[in-house]
């Protein structure tokens, strides 16, 4: 029987507390961080990190194709069936577990497996973006995996990645996809004013390219050891004076000073009467307030209608 009203809305929209799968969230970032410097070790750059991502499919994540020199592969990540698969072009394909394993032994597969069809990435092997980043190779510490908290991530990231690309869909200027990034653990999309930024003296080179053009940015993440449950963010960067004080929706949206950044708790969304609509008033209202504080061109701020 399928359930009615709230009830069936909040299975739709799953609880995922932090502290009930923090350490299976720590592991799939870690294991996810292993695909990504694969693609990022074999893709050319690309403005604010473009060729960097994971993108959503209907069983998990991939890379998007990447050229090896000698044939097309991507990495799929099936958070149905739990396992790594590396398809390649002329139809070989080879498959490791998403489990309980350390990262190291993880590491240690995936690579081989990549020899295996004649791939042969130069990544770097330090993660990126974490606070005392473990080298993959040496890194027995990540050793949990409960499939179930990891099919629901999944489950949601799903739900949120359609309602981020309605609200790509209603902007009239350039915007990234709605990606997954393996760095900072969580879904975003940004939208650009099409105006270059300096990047700020001795930024570091995540800094450097990902901060160079100005741009009003949405997206969601599970949680971390400073704000220890999941919750939708937005900013607009370089951050304008005084929005702070911007009025934004739903009620339950507000100005974090400790993250520099606005913060809707996702609880708040999965028990409002309308968890899709909760969200893009969210992204709309913290675009507005952005871009009119950075003073876009009128044209960008009038909402593009495709009926």
């Amino acid at each position: 029987m399928i359930a009615a009203g709230p009830t069936r809305q909040l299975a739709e929209w799953p609880e995922l507390p932090y502290d009930a799968w923090a350490a299976t969230m720590d592991t799939l970032h870690m294991k996810l961080q292993v695909i990504g410097k694969v693609r990022l070790a074999m893709t050319r750059r690309e403005p604010q990190w473009a060729n960097v991502p994971l993108y959503l499919t209907a069983r998990g994540l991939t890379t998007s194709p990447i050229w090896s020199g000698r044939a097309a592969f991507a990495i799929e990540i099936d958070l149905i069936n739990h396992e790594v698969v590396v398809a390649v072009n002329d139809g070989r394909i080879e498959r490791v577990a998403l489990d309980a394993r350390p990262v190291a032994d993880f590491y240690q597969e995936l690579i081989g497996r990549l020899h295996t069809v004649d791939i042969d990435p130069a990544i770097t092997t330090t993660p990126s973006e974490v606070d005392n980043p473990i080298p993959f190779p040496q890194d027995t510490v990540h050793s949990t995996y409960d499939p179930e908290w990891a099919h629901r991530f999944w489950r949601l990231l799903a739900r949120i990645d359609l309602v981020l690309k309605e609200h790509r869909g209603r902007f009239r200027g350039r915007t990234s996809p709605v990606s997954f990034w393996w760095g900072t653990f969580d879904l975003a999309l940004a939208r650009y004013s099409g105006r270059p930024v300096p990047p700020p003296e001795g930024a570091g080179i995540i800094r450097r390219v990902g901060g160079d053009a100005e741009q009003c940015c949405v997206g969601f993440w599970p949680g971390s050891a400073t704000l220890r449950e999941p919750a939708f963010f937005a900013y607009a960067y370089p951050k304008p004076e005084g929005i702070e004080g911007a009025a934004l929706r739903p009620p339950a949206a507000a100005w974090s000073p400790t993250l520099g950044e606005f913060i809707l708790p996702y609880d708040a969304v999965r028990r409002s009467p309308d968890p899709r609509q909760a969200i893009l008033d969210f992204a709309e209202s913290t675009f507005m307030a952005g871009a009119t504080l950075q003073q876009w061109d009128p044209a960008l701020l009038i909402p593009y209608d495709s009926r």
